[in-house]
């Protein structure tokens, strides 16, 4: 955690404001973390007063492969991070986590297709978590999430809050805007005098 502490401080102090938003909005659990090594580091958290229970705790470590903004951290980390993982053991927290490298893969590879991550009952049979980066110069530096009851959760509905909310947070670290798979751009009218 010591190692953390500039980058992740400045981090907690801008994305504060942020995540108070989106509790606002959603009156659900907000995490954001980082990752440190082959784990995620949660450098800070919101809870839900009527939000369903979470297991982690600021500066609490957790693995990449089950939770929401592990999945997206893990699938902005460095190929032989990736690799490491996939290579090692996957625990199993219920029986929906994915434990499989293969199709873990296929799900990291969705992750950043889409731009946001779902761990839908692979940490706690109740709890279904939407997660999306938070982009600097340099890359993925974080993630973001919201953790939901898995019985009251609509992904679809969730991604666009999450991923606003980790847009906005990019933007402050001086990321330049992402365009959308496909997007190019329009030829300037008028043509040339």
């Amino acid at each position: 955690m010591g190692s953390l502490a500039p980058r992740g401080l400045g981090l907690r102090e801008l994305a504060l404001p942020v995540m108070e938003d989106l509790y606002e909005v959603t009156h659900e659990n907000v995490q954001l973390a980082v990752r440190q090594g082959l784990e995620l580091v949660f450098i800070e958290r919101i809870t839900g007063r009527d939000a369903v229970p979470v297991l982690t705790r600021v500066g609490g470590r957790f693995a990449m492969h089950a939770t929401g903004v592990g999945l997206v951290l893990l699938a902005h980390a460095p190929v032989e991070v990736q690799e490491e993982v996939l290579a090692a053991p996957l625990e199993r927290y219920t029986d929906l986590t994915i434990t499989d490298p293969a199709r873990l893969r296929r799900c990291l590879a969705d992750v950043r297709r889409v731009g946001y991550a779902v761990s839908d009952r692979q940490v706690t049979m109740d709890a279904l978590s939407v997660a999306a980066p938070i982009r600097a110069s340099e890359g993925v530096l974080a993630a973001i999430s919201l953790v939901v009851a898995h019985d009251r959760a609509d992904p679809v509905v969730l991604a666009p809050l999450v991923q606003a909310a980790g847009r906005v947070l990019s933007r402050a670290l001086g990321s330049p805007p992402r365009q959308p798979p496909g997007w190019t751009p329009s030829p300037p009218r008028g043509g040339t005098r």
